[in-house]
């Protein structure tokens, strides 16, 4: 499970951002990692009760490294500071829309949908929110998914995406790059025992935004 003692590591971490201090300290954050594994495990389990599409996901597939990509980032420093796990079919490379749990000091958040499609995907998408616009409208609006999750996170396109009509009604969600809701949380409430029902209940909410997402890629 999920450690106070982690966000002081990840503190240490940001002020010492180099290999020799995380190679010193890489016995705690095997021990943090094994207990975040542990904490994977649980969220999969609790998701697969209403999405069956996740039933054998191993936590290994899901949860993020910690080393970062740098070849293309101004930013040098080789190690993330937070622990990320991306539940979906597949693991968290598939593709596809899911569940994301994202650990890190003064920054902890529930999310999920899909981040960065591919152009093709995303194209799959619009074409299913304009051809079934009150089945969307439906799930954004469903009184479980407000409770939880306000607008959607991102970048948008200034003007109507090609190929769709300028009087759609629900034009400025085509105009969306990334289908993703995100729900803040607190350090506190991350480690709280009853943290895997609230995951739970916040994920449920958001298993037909997903389902109706991972739908319109797999029939494109």
């Amino acid at each position: 499970m999920i450690q106070y003692e982690v966000f002081d590591f990840f503190n240490q971490l940001q002020q010492n951002n180099n290999r020799e201090w995380f190679q010193a300290h890489k016995g705690e954050y095997d021990k943090y990692r094994q207990g975040f594994v542990h904490f994977a495990e649980l969220v999969i389990h609790a998701i697969s009760e209403f999405d069956k599409s996740v039933i054998g996901l191993e936590p290994k597939n899901c949860i993020y490294r910690i080393n970062r990509d740098i070849r293309f980032s101004n930013d040098k420093s080789p190690y993330k500071t937070n622990m990320g796990t991306f539940i979906t079919p597949g693991g968290k490379n598939s593709g596809l829309a899911g569940y994301y749990v994202h650990i890190e000091p003064k920054g902890c958040f529930l999310s999920g949908g899909i981040y960065m499609p591919s152009s093709q995907n995303l194209k799959a998408i619009r074409k299913e929110i304009f051809e079934n616009y009150d089945e969307f409208l439906e799930i954004i609006h469903n009184k479980e998914f407000k409770k939880h999750f306000g607008e959607f996170w991102g970048e948008k396109l200034k003007t109507r995406p090609v190929g769709f009509p300028n009087d759609f009604e629900g034009l400025e969600y085509l105009k969306l790059k990334h289908f993703t809701v995100i729900k803040e949380k607190k350090e506190k409430e991350m480690v709280d025992p009853d943290i895997i029902l609230e995951i739970s209940q916040v994920f449920k909410a958001l298993y037909p935004l997903n389902r109706f997402i991972n739908q319109a890629i797999k029939e494109a």
